[in-house]
């Protein structure tokens, strides 16, 4: 008995394939081989088009089914996570009428602050916990008033796992967590937002029929079995979908109140449970349908994104070091510069408006260079610990909000595992870190398990989830790191003064 998970992103497609018994993975795999383009007709625009995903998605299963055949009549669940915030319009036939437009296009940040300027916020952040910013319904309302052409054929918006669910299933559906980071989830009412819609003239059928995260949404029909390489003439459900945020939490076991997850890829991300709704009315953070969430038991996941995370330390090591240099490499040269770097420091904050400076652009900076007592190492050094400090600066805004943990989760294939990194974090929150085998497509499987009833709860599929390491608070860190912390926290006020 076997579950298959595939995780959308905007990168690469990843499948995994798993023993559902077992609960372990057999293989992991991701296509392309190289990244998959990004199209970017005017500047800020950011497309990508759906079939492509598809494609990719089928390429993955069949080489999957290829190199296990054993398993390609045994799938009991397939279960979806995919890059969230994205759009996806087809007409009443199922077609494709406009690339997607995916999550880092910026073009529908003035049109959500013009939607911001017509709505009560205060009462739309009680019953959304958000306001539309450039999330999924901003670029709904953005097609509408940009290319009405295309609009007028719309039948149905998905988000990315919505369509490739479609193209398993030739059902349209989506999910509650995906509605809510939509903005279309009225969360006082316990229900889609239909009245939003109509406020703005757009028919209130364009919101696909909605489900639980955990729940069989479908069942893969003929012609997919076909292009997947799966076996015809079973009852194949898809009985997963959340996107790739809450699903990275689920796959690290961070579905309750007190554990926290984390991700330190080219952005960073914090991401805790709530069982009660937390607002910011700044905004810094998001709030949105955890993948357990259910009217009456809600779990919210508050969401804090730092995009520049890994990507600072990808530059340094393409542009200040040598792109041949592995990071194992580069760890072993920072480690010989003591905590704090002599005083040199970095704001990693170069890669676009941070919503956590309430989408203030900072962009990067090196402050306090030495030219005599400086090197490479100090850089590589304090670069880690730009963005370890930016990650301790979110926590606090998190725990400001009521969201102090005393665990962190993270997976084994991010900046987490520099011993710097994690260490500094850990020192100065004063949480645990585990770092756990986890990944997106394999929790997406999990999750298929969950919807398809193989597991008889969430707990039963996450019960013994492997723990790799874990990093212990260190107060002699934390206090060797403090003074140069509050130095940086100085910097970075003086910085967001001056804007």
């Amino acid at each position: 008995m076997y579950l298959l998970g595939f995780d959308i992103g905007s990168s690469s497609i990843k499948g995994a394939l798993i023993d559902a018994e077992s609960k372990k993975a057999i293989q992991v795999i991701a296509a392309p081989d190289r990244e998959m383009p990004i199209a970017s007709p005017e500047a800020g625009f950011a497309e990508q088009d759906p079939e492509m995903w598809w494609k990719y998605v089928c390429q993955c299963s069949k080489t999957l089914m290829q190199n296990h055949p054993e398993a390609k009549d045994k799938i009991k669940g397939v279960g979806l996570t995919y890059q969230m915030h994205g759009l996806v319009l087809t007409d009443k036939n199922g077609n494709i009428l406009r690339p997607s437009i995916i999550w880092c296009d910026s073009r529908a940040i003035a049109t959500g602050k013009e939607l911001e300027k017509k709505l009560n916020v205060n009462a739309f952040l009680s019953t959304h916990y958000n306001v539309p910013g450039n999330f999924t319904f901003s670029k709904l309302r953005w097609v509408q008033k940009h290319e009405p052409e295309i609009f007028d054929q719309i039948d149905k918006f998905m988000l990315p796992g919505d369509y490739i669910a479609f193209r398993m299933t030739g059902e349209i559906r989506s999910s509650i967590t995906g509605l809510s980071e939509a903005i279309l989830w009225n969360f006082e009412e316990g229900k889609a937002d239909d009245d939003i819609l109509r406020e703005w003239k757009m028919d209130a059928d364009l919101i696909p029929e909605h489900h639980p995260s955990f729940a069989i949404q479908g069942y893969v029909d003929s012609a997919a079995c076909e292009a997947l390489g799966l076996s015809p003439g079973n009852e194949i459900p898809v009985s997963y979908r959340a996107g790739d945020q809450p699903n990275n939490a689920w796959s690290l076991n961070v579905n309750e109140p007190g554990v926290m997850a984390g991700a330190g890829g080219t952005s960073g991300v914090l991401y805790g449970i709530s069982s009660e709704p937390i607002i910011d009315q700044s905004q810094r953070t998001n709030s949105f349908a955890h993948v357990n969430y259910k009217p009456g038991n809600p779990r919210i996941g508050i969401l804090l994104c730092i995009n520049g995370a890994g990507i600072l330390y990808s530059w340094i090591r393409r542009n200040i070091v040598d792109p041949n240099f592995s990071y194992d490499e580069l760890e072993k040269r920072a480690a010989s510069v003591p905590p704090g770097s002599e005083g040199l420091q970095f704001l990693p904050f170069g890669n676009g408006a941070e919503r956590m400076l309430q989408n203030k652009p900072v962009h990067a900076h090196l402050m306090q260079l030495d030219l005599n007592r400086h090197s490479q190492n100090h850089i590589i050094r304090a670069g880690l610990e730009g963005v370890g400090f930016a990650f301790v600066y979110g926590y606090e805004i998190m725990k400001n909000l009521g969201l102090a943990s005393k665990i962190l989760r993270v997976g084994n294939d991010n900046l987490f595992l520099s011993e710097i990194f994690s260490g500094l974090i850990s020192a100065m929150t004063g949480m645990k870190i585990e770092i756990r085998e986890a990944t997106g497509a394999v929790g997406a499987a999990l999750g298929a398990g969950v919807g398809a009833k193989i597991y008889s709860s969430p707990e039963e599929a996450m019960k013994d989830s492997p723990i790799i390491r874990i990093i212990h608070p260190d107060q002699k860190l934390a206090e060797q790191y403090r003074p140069y912390y509050e130095l940086w926290k100085t910097e970075l006020k003086t910085k967001l003064e001056n804007l």
